[in-house]
């Protein structure tokens, strides 16, 4: 059984797999630091100052002792308060997309290449060259 798994894990497809989902992670990380610390602040500006990560809606009551403030959602939702986090939705929405986009591009060039590389005029096949070889011997 442990060969068998080894065997499994040996298989390019997987290797493949794993180093794409390492790199997905790093590049997640990535859109998310643009959306939270580029997009959405220039947002924020742009409609005077909005915290989108800040908008939300309270579904219960907060607790009597509860001393945090009560327009800080992660304060809210760390108390255990019922809250409905949109603004933080739209946040991970507007990641989603930026993602999204980026992989786009990503096949959009890649297809591009691999288009490039099948225009281009392929060599003399094998038959071709084993034949202007024999030609060649008998030449000689």
């Amino acid at each position: 059984m442990l060969s068998e798994f080894r065997d499994f894990i040996a298989r390019g497809n997987v290797l493949d797999l794993a180093v794409a989902v390492i790199i997905g992670a790093a590049f997640a990380t990535i859109t998310a630091s643009l959306t939270d610390d580029i997009i959405m602040p220039v947002l924020g500006a742009i409609f005077g100052g909005i915290d989108f990560a800040n908008y939300f809606t309270l579904l219960g009551a907060v607790p009597e002792n509860y001393v945090g403030s009560l327009t800080s959602y992660a304060d809210l939702k760390k108390a255990g308060v019922a809250v409905l986090g949109w603004g933080q939705f739209l946040t991970v929405v507007i990641n989603f997309l930026i993602l999204a986009f980026v992989i786009f591009l990503l096949i959009r060039w890649a297809n591009r290449l691999m288009r490039r590389g099948a225009d281009a005029p392929a060599g003399p096949s094998d038959v071709e060259l084993l034949t202007e070889i024999r030609d060649e011997l008998r030449k000689r």
